[in-house]
């Protein structure tokens, strides 16, 4: 198990719970659907504590300020501290902040302080590195590079000071319902205090419930919440299906010698192959670090890639190893899903009495690489039409429809449409190459004005994996230590932790299965995954949550198949949603631990 404390300085203190119960015998059996809960009323519930959840929270309470009218804003956040659980490149847009807080620059201790100050990109082949154009969109000037970790928190105490009520640790489980069903009234807090084998524990609480008038969702991508609030209403009916793609990176301190403040580049080609779609970045953060990382899309296809060996094989490229060369250290390491589908796939933003906003929707500008600007564009919009349905004379569901012609009007619509055929040009049988040729011409010359729009694949990213008979095995160089690690070195820097005697919030089951878990499931898991597939998540999960073990001594029973069992530790999750996503037979699904557990970031 991954322990590694925090170096972190907690910016908020989590709440007490204020949740009492009568005592129980531990390991006495509980209903959880019918155990007393408290509950309590609030006007705006925002399930996460991310840029999106935050910039909602703050313009909800600027508007009480500009209209005189109170409102009461709760953000629950899954993460034991704001920011520990977000994780981007990042260059940053400062268009929605300079919206949202005109006088930022004057703010004590914000983290914009290294400008981008150039921006390049470079082709890869195995040994070489060459300069390549980049389109407009992808022209940092006026960015800025930074940890989105420490800017979400940064702008969780400018929430704080605006009097909304965080609550890191508490993580949002379930939605509640109108008494017809044909609503959201809220947000159900995970339960606490649950054995592994869903047995009550002597610290057991019941999760508090959030009634309120208005909920928004910013999960960021591939939220639990957002997942069955997207099935229950609808919302992707009338949509693309969501495509992903999926960041691995590192922050570096590297030798004096290779620092160029405020330098960005953008990497194509080695070590990806021409049919998988993906890249390197590399940001010069202020005070000596370099995030650096590999993006690539979850379509691809050979079930032996392994995106954090694809990202230590980069590192030996010559580029990567002068930048790291000399008196440079690895302090940080993480990655996260993200989404990529763009225009195309945003879904239906509202539904009865909420709104998806920032990544839980969609809204990152893949030309760009950015996504943190339109995020928080969508937060405040959606802000706005909640503040004037909470006050609407109406007792049905708050009807949050004038956040969709809103988010139409704005410039995140534009942002998005002129780039809306670039990430699917990629998809042609021309591979990348097809793509990049496109994309040239789109974004240099057409700038989005064409009477077409791509269509993304109507094929989940998962169906793109080919089994593996098809596929050549890929064969990485062993680590090579302090250049490239094993995993587990790596996975130590993310102060990952949960509780080990919990129920396991990774589930083998289906959609279709409910809440219901069978060893029949699972063997069937296990016969799909080894057998078609080579065990792909034994490879692709960052944080080695999944393996495939022998079942040498027949433990597994019913749940193994061909002399193979799964084993999940959990413990070691990162909350990345990879496997969400990704898994071949689509039976992985990702839902909320106790809160507080998951990785500390804090420079990411």
């Amino acid at each position: 198990m991954i322990r590694v404390a925090s170096t972190r300085r907690a910016l908020f203190k989590p709440p007490t719970r204020a949740i009492h119960s009568s005592a129980r015998r531990r390991n006495e059996s509980v209903d959880l659907n019918s155990v007393e809960r408290v509950s309590d009323d609030v006007d705006v519930c925002i399930v996460g504590g991310g840029p999106a959840g935050l910039s909602a929270a703050i313009r909800l309470k600027q508007l009480e300020q500009e209209r005189g009218r109170e409102v009461r804003v709760v953000v629950v956040e899954k993460g034991g501290e704001i920011g520990s659980h977000t994780l981007s490149g990042a260059v940053i847009e400062p268009r929605a902040l300079n919206e949202l807080i005109p006088d930022w620059k004057s703010k004590e201790g914000h983290p914009l302080t290294q400008p981008a100050t150039s921006s390049h990109m470079r082709w890869l082949t195995e040994r070489y590195s060459f300069p390549i154009p980049h389109p407009p969109q992808m022209s940092n000037h006026g960015n800025y590079i930074l940890s989105l970790s420490q800017f979400t928190a940064w702008l969780g105490g400018i929430a704080e000071e605006f009097g909304v009520e965080l609550y890191p640790g508490f993580a949002g489980s379930s939605l509640l319902y109108s008494e017809d069903g044909h609503g959201v009234a809220g947000v159900r807090l995970n339960d606490v205090g649950i054995d592994r084998k869903g047995r009550p524990k002597d610290s057991f609480e019941p999760g508090m419930e959030f009634r309120a008038k208005v909920t928004l969702l910013a999960e960021g991508a591939r939220g639990s919440l957002t997942k069955t609030a997207v099935r229950r209403f609808q919302l992707q009916k009338d949509s693309d299906p969501q495509t992903y793609g999926f960041g691995v990176k590192e922050v570096w301190r590297v030798d004096p010698s290779q620092y160029r403040p405020g330098g960005v580049i953008h990497t194509m080609g080695w070590p990806l192959d021409m049919r998988t779609y993906g890249g390197g970045f590399v940001y010069h953060m202020a005070d000596g670090f370099v995030s650096l990382g590999l993006v690539l899309g979850l379509d691809y296809a050979n079930p032996y890639l392994s995106p954090y060996r694809e990202l230590q094989r980069m590192k030996h490229h010559p580029y990567f190893a002068e930048l790291l060369s000399g008196d440079s250290t690895r302090v940080a390491y993480g990655a996260r899903t993200l989404n990529e589908g763009g225009l195309q796939s945003v879904p239906t933003l509202h539904f009865p009495g909420g709104a998806l906003i920032g990544c839980s929707a969609g809204f990152v500008n893949v030309a760009k690489i950015k996504g943190t600007h339109n995020a928080m564009k969508t937060g405040m919009l959606a802000a706005e039409a909640a503040f004037d349905a909470l006050f609407a004379d109406d007792s049905a569901p708050a009807d949050l429809s004038a956040y969709e012609r809103a988010y139409k009007e704005s410039w995140v619509y534009s942002d998005l449409h002129e780039v809306r055929n670039l990430r699917p040009s990629f998809n042609t049988s021309l591979g990348v190459f097809g793509g990049v040729v496109y994309s040239g011409i789109d974004s240099l010359l057409l700038k989005g004005r064409t009477p077409w729009t791509f269509r993304n694949s109507h094929t989940i990213d998962a169906a793109h994996t080919r089994r593996a008979s098809q596929c050549t095995p890929i064969e990485y160089p062993p680590p090579q230590p302090p250049l490239s690690t094993d995993l587990m070195t790596a996975l130590a820097l993310t102060g990952t932790n949960h509780a080990e005697d919990q129920p396991a919030h990774l589930r083998v089951r289906t959609e279709e299965d409910g809440s219901l878990e069978s060893s029949e499931r699972r063997r069937e898991h296990v016969r799909v995954n080894v057998e078609e597939y080579a065990g792909l998540l034994g490879r692709a999960c960052p944080a080695g949550v999944y393996e495939y073990v022998d079942d040498e001594d027949g433990s597994a029973g019913k749940e193994g198949w061909g002399g193979k069992k799964l084993v999940i530790n959990a413990q070691n999750c990162i909350h990345c949603k990879l496997c969400d996503v990704k898994v071949p037979t689509q039976d992985i699904q990702w839902t909320v631990p106790e809160g507080g557990g998951g990785p500390k970031y804090t420079v990411t």
